[in-house]
């Protein structure tokens, strides 16, 4: 390639059977860069197709070390990802990975935009938004090592990250036994000050919780009801019940 380019024009160029291996697409993006005098030999290649010749050539154009990211295992949204770092003087080694997809990697890059300890969810077993989370965690000098773990989903990762934010004590649900539907009636619980080992019990299902939690939260005798027999309609008529003075003995059994 390099000879051809450099004893050819442009016009005789595009005529060469070389030039006619590549579809018109990526043809379009080796014209722009012989154009703009961009040593289109890095990526005028038949491995790359033309969106991934397009990040190549824009790192060309900024001048940048485009071999960190000229490759034909990366994707043009990975590619992106680390021609953003390199623009931004970011150490992309940590990141330009194939392991890691393009959203990962933009995380990963904004992380290290803010400065941030990204060694908490630099991993590929973290999916985009895991580390979404965990970074958020991080902007509010929260200590994520109670939730960046590979067994809490990004749901889970969210509710004992709001705990943190409000100084509960999240060690009484950051556990991967509970859902995160239960994990939000406990915080909910602990926030209100209400007594959560009524209904920490892994087996009642979040709506079962909601119903002990709301029975609590006025104050109500929830130790009638607060029953795993009782799915949560029953365990709503008796908290009714109790909230309107009604006999309850009739809605025991």
């Amino acid at each position: 390639m390099n000879k051809i380019h450099n004893n050819l024009t442009v016009e005789n160029l595009i005529k060469t059977e070389w030039f006619e291996q590549f579809d018109e697409f990526q043809q379009k993006q080796i014209i722009k860069g012989l154009e703009k005098g961009l040593n289109v030999s890095v990526y005028a290649k038949k491995d790359f197709n033309w969106q991934q010749m397009v990040e190549i050539k824009y790192g060309l154009e900024d001048d940048l070390d485009v071999s960190s990211y000229a490759k034909e295992y990366f994707d043009s949204y990975q590619m992106e990802e680390i021609r953003m770092g390199l623009f931004n003087e970011l150490d992309v080694s940590i990141y330009a990975k194939k392991d890691f997809n393009g959203a990962q990697m933009s995380v990963l890059r904004e992380g290290l935009e803010k400065n941030l300890d990204i060694s908490f969810y630099d991993s590929p077993e973290f999916d985009w938004i895991q580390m979404e989370q965990i970074m958020m965690g991080l902007e509010k000098n929260l200590d994520v090592s109670v939730y960046a773990k590979k067994e809490f989903n990004d749901y889970q990762m969210k509710e004992i990250r709001l705990g943190l934010l409000d100084n509960l004590d999240v060690s009484i649900y950051a556990n991967p036994k509970y859902k995160w539907e239960q994990m939000e009636e406990i915080r909910k619980g602990i926030q209100d000050n209400l007594n959560v080992s009524l209904y920490t019990n892994p087996e009642f299902t979040w709506k079962q919780m909601k119903e002990i939690r709301l029975g609590l939260k006025d104050n109500l005798n929830v130790s009638l009801y607060a029953k795993t027999e009782f799915d949560d309609k029953k365990m709503e008529q008796i908290r009714y019940a109790l909230e309107n003075n009604l006999n309850v003995s009739i809605f025991m059994k």
